[in-house]
């Protein structure tokens, strides 16, 4: 098994932006964001292109975030 990305200095949670959702390094973009570009088919490049402040590491930290929360919901719902 791969062993999943530290992604605890890229994924930050602020409670005064963004009504407290994870955001990418500080700055506005949430991670819910990044994974509706990916879900609606914009590749890494176009996202990467439309909001030049992200890196593909932050793109790779949020997927990471995301099957952490649902790995933590699995081991909650069991």
């Amino acid at each position: 098994m791969l062993k999943p990305m530290d992604y605890s200095k890229i994924i930050t949670i602020e409670p005064g932006k963004r009504s407290g959702k994870p955001c990418i390094r500080g700055l506005r973009i949430t991670v819910y964001d990044v994974l509706e570009y990916l879900a609606s088919g914009m590749t890494e490049a176009e996202i990467l292109a439309d909001f030049p402040a992200l890196r593909a590491e932050d793109i790779r930290a949020c997927l990471s975030f995301a099957a952490d929360r649902e790995r933590k919901y699995e081991i909650l719902s069991a």
